[in-house]
């Protein structure tokens, strides 16, 4: 009975039901739960978010699981959530020595490390006099494209009026100092990841108040055209610009001070459906957060870990399914795993985007899936694109930009390469033949990729 009851929960975990796991655990009576079983309420509660409970289900478990790796990682988790990074980074630390082949315990230690440290400078900033004189980074871009004249008074007025907003009293002074530019600390520390990185965003600049530099306020690039042009919450105003050239941006958020208040500072996240991330409740406060990028360089370890991943990283469901029906290649998903390695030795990253090997695997993705479900619409083809790589669990690129595959479709369809016949999609045989080469091309250790 209680073998049949673990086999449920690790479905029941496998199918992310964790509120299942939860609902059957509490209804058994605490005295007949065993370690195991008090161990996947823990991991569910984890998992729904309610890092609190979780973290007492485990500490009750202290003794037992004292040599337990997994016990001290779940604890770790269930710190880290709750913003506890020192202790978090002990318990993840221990589950790295009992468990140094967990790459996932490496990488919270890591993570945990670096809160904990982001944590205390924090702490440490808003104690310190701000010190101005060297905020700025002087160069030929940032006075061509960002920095205006110090504003009057009657602009300041004339922007807020159009704007439709009035603006922090800390960031008027800033601007009479230097009215836009590019500040010399660019990142900021975030407790959320977003499409940027994991544990802080990135700004390019700040917005001047004007209307003659492209990057004023009111200027051609600046707060209303990212809103009218770009589809960003009309909630305030944008203030800051990033790297990602549109993608992500820092706004002064009016929604809860009313549009003559001091608005808090959030980051919206384009390529996240517009999330909105809270990065400090006042712009004062944002600007003492700014840090140095440099500190957030994680580009060796990054490329580790995505090696590791496509190495040995679990295929979804869906691809496993389709790679074991192809008779037409050897070692497929060694294949896959050989091009994909090849994808992150040149970016540093797993990430598929309109290169030459990311769309020798859109094409190879197409074909394992059309030649098992021949009867593919464009839509359920879209529709099932996610459930391959994209969102695929461990052998995983975490996300994709919709408007990449929809682009690669249609130059395919215009190439002749693929057909639609009342409705449905396939790969022509010489476009599969020819594919087939290439992926023997490109998988080979001693050519380089053969693509198209």
């Amino acid at each position: 009975m209680e073998q049949d009851l673990i086999i449920q929960l690790k479905k029941w975990h496998e199918d992310n039901e964790f509120q299942s796991i939860v609902d059957t655990i509490t209804a058994i009576p605490p005295e007949n739960r065993n370690y195991e079983i008090r161990s996947y309420l823990a991991r569910a509660l984890n998992n729904l978010g309610c890092y609190e409970e979780g973290l007492t289900q485990l500490r009750e478990l202290a003794a037992e699981g004292e040599q337990d790796a997994l016990w001290h990682y779940r604890v770790g988790f269930s710190l880290f959530y709750m913003k506890d990074y020192a202790e978090a980074a002990e318990a993840f630390g221990q589950a790295n020595r009992l468990n140094p082949q967990d790459a996932e315990a490496r990488h919270f230690l890591y993570r945990s490390k670096r809160a904990a440290e982001r944590q205390s400078r924090k702490e440490r900033s808003a104690l310190m006099p701000l010190d101005l004189s060297a905020f700025w980074e002087d160069s030929a871009y940032a006075r061509e494209e960002y920095i205006s004249e110090p504003p009057s008074d009657e602009l300041i007025t004339s922007v807020e009026a159009e704007l439709g907003y009035k603006l922090p009293g800390f960031y008027i002074e800033l601007m009479k100092q230097q009215n836009g530019g590019i500040p010399v600390n660019t990142a900021f520390a975030t407790d959320e990841a977003t499409s940027w990185a994991e544990d802080h965003i990135e700004i390019s600049a700040i917005m001047g108040i004007g209307r003659d530099k492209p990057y004023s306020l009111c200027g051609s690039d600046g707060s209303l055209f990212m809103i009218e042009d770009w589809g960003y919450p009309d909630i305030g105003v944008v203030i800051c610009d990033c790297p990602s050239a549109g993608h992500d941006v820092v706004m002064l958020d009016y929604r809860a001070c009313g549009r003559d208040g001091e608005p808090a500072v959030i980051h919206v996240d384009q390529e996240a459906d517009y999330e909105i991330t809270l990065l400090a409740n006042s712009f004062e406060s944002f600007i003492r957060g700014l840090e140095s990028s440099e500190g957030y360089d994680t580009s060796e370890e990054d490329k580790h870990e995505s090696l590791e991943k496509v190495a040995s990283g679990r295929f979804s469901a869906l691809l496993a399914e389709l790679c074991a029906r192809v008779t037409e290649v050897d070692d497929i998903e060694g294949k896959i795993r050989s091009i994909c390695t090849r994808i992150v030795e040149a970016k540093g990253h797993f990430s598929l985007h309109a290169d030459d090997r990311s769309v020798l695997i859109y094409d190879l993705q197409f074909w394992l899936y059309t030649k098992s479900y021949p009867d593919t619409s464009r839509e359920a083809y879209l529709e099932a694109y996610s459930e391959m790589i994209a969102f695929g669990g461990e052998f995983s690129t975490g996300g994709y930009a919709p408007a990449f595959i929809t682009d690669w479709l249609d130059q395919r369809i215009q190439a002749g390469m693929i057909i639609e016949q009342h409705g449905v999609l396939r790969m022509t045989e010489q476009a599969i033949a020819e594919l087939l080469v290439r992926v023997n091309e490109a998988a080979d250790p001693g050519e380089g990729a053969a693509v198209q």
